[in-house]
Order: structure tokens, then C-alpha cells, then sequence
């Protein structure tokens, strides 16, 4: 029993020590922990004047699509020309059998030497006439004959003339040449057909690809929009609505040469609910072709007092887009923001910001609404752009 005794009270003593211990522990002051600002980029928000581009799908067509055709019958000689290459204005393409035309040609050429021999005749019997009249050895109508028969020769000289003529032209147009400067596709006939005029016998197209037309359509809903936004002062046109044309080809580089919109359908296509706009651009080295579709980009308008934040600095919510703005003790705070569109890497804030705040640009995804942060750096309020690969391309077309 002593033994119990004993080891109830070494129980007792170790329980008491236990407490006393941890009663003078919580007596401590503890130890606060030491808070770590998060390093970021920052951007500076600024209002700014920037280009307000529009971009579209576009197809290429010809300028001028030419559809030769022979003007004269005739069993086709020879193809002179490369399929599928440029032509040149003047350039022979297509030659007819010219025998029989040459033939025609010397006929008339007789017909006319013999006109014109009784022409001579006719005006030698009148000078005879004149003098026998003054004489009174003749009498008014032989004389009136005589003038009348040299005005008849002289009609069919002229007849025959324009018969000489029109024999050269169909000797001309046996040979078929390039109307204009283009490319030429393939010869819809073979050496040995018979050629006739008309509109079913097409020997070939030639389209003039410089300039070049590239169309591309713009939705009611872009006309509607574009209009608010002229109306509130956010869209700005230029002046005399000289827009500027960019097109961007499919591997993304962009054509070396701007060009301009020269036509605008004043009416909406019904099937599709969009108004077919068409640009022209110089295309010296043929790199846009009929029928290739590219990216079209319409420049010349402004945003006037825009805002605009990297692409980076804004974040998809449960309640929508929004933003990390610094407070004044750099501290986060998460600000709901409204976007527009996008200019290069940027949203344009619609919404949400105003000049003078500071937004999380780079580091996003390690600050939380609250979070301390430290600017590391700031990115520049307006992107950079470089245009001298375009100036360099301008340069080697000659432009």
C-alpha cells in the first residue's frame, strides 16, 4: 500500500510541474510573424489617343479579268504564250491559219487597183467631154453621163478601199494578243481547232492581279456598334473617312503595301446581313492572287481618352473580368473591370479604371485581394510598334 502511496504522489508532483510549465509559456509574449511583400510589374494607368483598327477576312480578285476570244473563224496554228505566267500588254498569245486571210487581203487589193483604173478612165472621157460640150458637138446628158460615171468610180473606190481594209483587220485579228498586262491562265483549245467568234468559244482569261482587289464584308451589328461609339466620343473616323488598309497574309506577315477602300455597296447583302466593302492595293510581285484569302485590317481611326492595360493584368472571375489595383498602403484590391477591344497586347477598359491607377501587370497569380505586394518595375502605359520590316519591304518593291 505504501508503494501505491508513493507512486500517487511522484504522479501528482510530474502533473503540477506539467502545468506550471505551461502556464508560464502562455505567459510569453509571442513572437509576431513577419509579413513578405510579394514582388510585381506594375503598369501606371494613363488615358491615350490610339489607333482604333478593325480587322475582317478578305478574298483577293482581280482588278481586271479579260476574256479573249477570237474575233475571226480560223483553225488555231500555235499557242505562244506560257500557261499559268504573267503576259504583257501586246504580247502574241494565240495565232490563227492566216493563209486564208493573207488571200482575202490580195483580192481586195486587185479589186481596188481595179477600181481605181476605172476611176482614171472615168476622168479622162469627162475631160474629153467638157470641151466637145463648150463646142456643142455633144449635149447635156452625155455630158451629165460622163460626171456621173466618175462619181460612180470614185464610189467604188472608195468601196473598195474600205473592202482592203477590213481584209487587213481580219488578217489582224488572226493574231490574238494580250490586251492588258496580267496572268494569263490555260488555253481552253489545242493547236487544230476551228476557232469561231462568239461568246461559247473562250480561248483563255488574263487577270491583271496590280492593282489588286481584296473584298471583305462588315456585319450590320460592327455598323451599328461603330455608330454608338461615334456618337458617345469613344471612336473617332478620320477625315473624309480615308481609311488605310492593311492586309496580313496567312503565314501572319504582313503585305509590304497599303492600300485604300475604293468602293462601298450602299446596300446590305439580305442573305448574310453584312455590307460588302472593297479595297485596292499595288501588288507588283503578285503575292496576293484571286481567290486567297487574307486578314484585312482598316486603319485610320482613333479612340480619343482610352484606357488600356496589358492583356496580362486582367483575370477571368466567377462575376466576370477584373484587375488587381495597388492602394496607396501597396496592398491589392480587386477591382471589376469592363472590357472593349483589344489594341496589339492590350484590353481597352471600358469600365472599372480611371487615370492615375495602379494595376497588377505581371505576377498575378501570386497575389490574392489584400495581398502586399512591392513594384518591382513598371511596363510602359502605350505598346511599342515597329515598322521597319515594313519600310525595308516598301524599300524592295520600290514603293
Amino acid at each position: 500500500m505504501c508503494k501505491n502511496k508513493l507512486l500517487a504522489i511522484s504522479f501528482l508532483k510530474t502533473f503540477i510541474i506539467s502545468m506550471l510549465t505551461i502556464s508560464i509559456c502562455s505567459c510569453k509574449k509571442q513572437q509576431p510573424q513577419q509579413k513578405i511583400s510579394i514582388p510585381v510589374t506594375a503598369i501606371k494607368v494613363e488615358t491615350h489617343t490610339i489607333p482604333a483598327n478593325f480587322e475582317f477576312v478578305g478574298v483577293g480578285k482581280s482588278s481586271h479579268i479579260v476574256e479573249l476570244r477570237a474575233r475571226v473563224e480560223g483553225y488555231l496554228e500555235s499557242i505562244d504564250y506560257q500557261e499559268g505566267t504573267k503576259v504583257s500588254a501586246g504580247e502574241k498569245m494565240f495565232v490563227l491559219d492566216q493563209r486564208p486571210f493573207i488571200a482575202e487581203v490580195n483580192s481586195k487589193k486587185g479589186d481596188l487597183e481595179r477600181q481605181q483604173a476605172l476611176l482614171w478612165n472615168a476622168d479622162q472621157i469627162l475631160n474629153r467631154m467638157i470641151p466637145l460640150y463648150e463646142e456643142n458637138a455633144i449635149s447635156q446628158k452625155d455630158l451629165d453621163d460622163a460626171i456621173a460615171d466618175k462619181y460612180a468610180a470614185q464610189a467604188n473606190v472608195a468601196t473598195a478601199q474600205a473592202n482592203l481594209e477590213s481584209a487587213r483587220l481580219n488578217l489582224g485579228f488572226a493574231t490574238i494578243s494580250a490586251p492588258v498586262t496580267g496572268m494569263a491562265s490555260n488555253a481552253k483549245y489545242r493547236e487544230g481547232a476551228l476557232i469561231n467568234p462568239g461568246q461559247q468559244n473562250l480561248l483563255t482569261n488574263i487577270y491583271v492581279i496590280d492593282p489588286i482587289w481584296v473584298y471583305f464584308s462588315v456585319s450590320e451589328g460592327d455598323i451599328l456598334k461603330a455608330r454608338y461609339e461615334v456618337s458617345k466620343n469613344e471612336l473617332k473616323y478620320p477625315k473624309d473617312m480615308n481609311f488605310k488598309i492593311e492586309v496580313v497574309m496567312a503565314d501572319n506577315s504582313v503585305f509590304p503595301a497599303e492600300g485604300k477602300i475604293d468602293f462601298t455597296d450602299p446596300a446590305l447583302q439580305q442573305e448574310t446581313g453584312t455590307m460588302l466593302v472593297r479595297a485596292i492595293l499595288p501588288n507588283p510581285k503578285g503575292w496576293i492572287r484571286p481567290g486567297q484569302f487574307v486578314r484585312v485590317v482598316v486603319k485610320g481611326a482613333t479612340r480619343p481618352n482610352a484606357i488600356i492595360v496589358p492583356q496580362s493584368a486582367v483575370l477571368q472571375g466567377q462575376k466576370g473580368l477584373f484587375v488587381y489595383v495597388i492602394n496607396s498602403s501597396n496592398q491589392t484590391e480587386l477591382r471589376p473591370v469592363e472590357t472593349g477591344d483589344w489594341y496589339e497586347d492590350y484590353w481597352i477598359i471600358l469600365k472599372g479604371l480611371k487615370a492615375g491607377d495602379v494595376v497588377v501587370a505581371e505576377g498575378v497569380n501570386r497575389v490574392r485581394n489584400g495581398t502586399e505586394v512591392k513594384v518591382m518595375s513598371y511596363k510602359p502605359s502605350l505598346p511599342k510598334i515597329n515598322d521597319s520590316r515594313r519600310e525595308s519591304e516598301l524599300e524592295s518593291l520600290g514603293m
